[in-house]
């Protein structure tokens, strides 16, 4: 008798086990085929992000927020997405580029002319202007009755032989864009696409792209393309309207003040606050400061 049970408890310590395994491998044959690939690819790969989803931050250095920068995106990002449905360009690059070039709208250009990407008077000019040391003193600047109206000219400055490439590129590449601007010369800072894809991928500024079914994006590179073929001879006054970038970025480094940044550029701390929208003197390890009005 005892020598049954003995045999009977081994038998279903074997046979369980396997009944078990049988039932689990009978289940997911059940499954459908491309759940069950979809259930080992997330175990093993992760999830597929795709080229234009942000990139994840591998460095150390805190994440910096300004107050006047969000400020800057709340009351701007209708125009910037209202720029991007019409001509392509993607939302967050045109607000990217504001930021970088208006100092969060605290540039005597941008409160004082609301000019918001620095363009100059041309010939064909007939608005008011604003003289500005620049290039050579008192610089002629445009000065428009509305931010509008600069998001709009900017975006009518892009409508060139050197940037139509970028037309052709999906309205949510912002990182194309990026490197596209900065190839093409717009800025001679060699570090302007990195600039503007880290404001990018810090304010979140991507959520404001949208994408495009095939059909409207070929209706509209047709008819962005349309217009830059017929610019081609207005392309030496755009030249000189905005000439390339010189933005002066510092970086801050470990024990360095407010103090002895303003001073190394000519600069007071007030108008090294104003450019950058600090309302404190409170910097940050690798924090991107603008030193250039």
């Amino acid at each position: 008798m005892h020598l049954y049970i003995t045999i009977k408890k081994h038998l279903s310590s074997i046979i369980l086990p396997g009944v078990i395994l049988l039932s689990s491998l009978c289940f997911m044959s059940c499954l459908p085929k491309q759940r069950v690939l979809q259930s080992s690819k997330s175990k093993h790969q992760g999830t597929y992000t795709g080229n234009r989803t942000p990139s994840k931050r591998t460095d150390a250095r805190p994440i910096v927020i300004s107050a006047s920068a969000q400020d800057y995106i709340n009351r701007y990002q209708g125009i910037a997405i209202q720029e991007m449905n019409t001509y392509g360009i993607p939302a967050s690059i045109t607000l990217a580029q504001g930021l970088l070039e208006s100092a969060n709208g605290n540039s005597t250009l941008a409160r004082e002319a609301n000019n918001h990407f620095g363009i100059k008077c041309t010939s064909d000019w007939t608005g008011k202007s604003f003289l500005q040391d620049d290039d050579k003193r008192d610089d002629c600047f445009r000065v428009y009755n509305s931010a509008e109206d600069s998001f709009r000219d900017h975006s009518e400055f892009l409508l060139r032989k050197r940037y139509a490439a970028l037309f052709e590129l999906d309205k949510d590449d912002y990182r194309g864009w990026a490197k596209g601007l900065k190839q093409a010369g717009y800025a001679t800072n060699p570090r302007y696409a990195e600039l503007l894809i880290d404001l990018i991928e810090r304010y979140g500024l991507y959520e404001y792209d949208r994408r495009e079914k095939t059909p409207e994006k070929i209706d509209r590179e047709d008819r962005v393309l349309t217009v830059i073929a017929e610019n081609v001879q207005e392309e030496p006054e755009k030249a000189v309207a905005k000439p390339p970038v010189e933005m002066k970025i510092h970086e801050v480094k470990a024990g360095e003040t407010l103090f002895n940044i303003s001073k190394r550029y000519g600069l007071t701390t007030s108008e090294l606050k104003n450019l950058n929208g600090l309302k404190d003197d409170q910097l940050a390890i690798g924090q991107l400061l603008l030193v250039s009005q």
